[in-house]
């Protein structure tokens, strides 16, 4: 009898939540209202252009066009003699970027020539021996390209009295 009791009495208690649970369960509040917005973008109105005024030319009064006397012709001064630039030996005023190898002396110490190294330039070279670009390239024939086109271990003549 106890089993029968204990088992209506789990019945009852299962009873009375229920009814607990649906009673309780109407008294949760209503939802609020979901609140929405709206925005409303007015375009601003682009304003329109204004033609500037232009100004009205003024008329300018012209002259005639003065033909200009031709200029005299050049005319060599004849005080100044027509002689080439002196050559020379070259000299030694020692290395400078762009020309930093040891020269070639002869017996006498005499400058012969000069070899080509990475980063010379032919122009730092003539400026290292003290001789005119035209010089060093009368000098040197075998250079072309005005002495742009030089090549690593390239001999370069110094010895003002032969051709290399």
């Amino acid at each position: 009898m106890t089993e029968s009791l204990f088992t209506a009495r789990r019945a009852f208690t299962v009873a009375v939540l229920a009814v607990a649970a649906a009673a309780l369960s109407g008294c949760a509040p209503a939802p609020a209202p979901v609140v929405t917005q709206t925005i409303v973008i007015t375009p601003t109105p682009t304003p329109t252009p204004t033609p500037t005024p232009t100004a009205t030319p003024t008329p300018v009064a012209t002259t005639p066009p003065v033909a200009e006397a031709e200029p005299d012709p050049l005319v060599a001064n004849p005080e100044v003699p027509e002689v080439p630039l002196p050559e020379g030996p070259a000299y030694d005023n020692g290395a400078i970027p762009g020309a930093q190898a040891a020269p070639v002396r002869d017996g006498a110490g005499n400058l012969t020539s000069y070899t080509v190294i990475d980063g010379d330039t032919f122009f730092d070279i003539a400026q290292r021996f003290d001789l005119p670009m035209q010089q060093l390239l009368r000098m040197n024939p075998s250079v072309s390209g005005l002495g742009e086109n030089i090549r690593l271990r390239q001999v370069i003549n110094l010895d003002w009295t032969t051709t290399g």
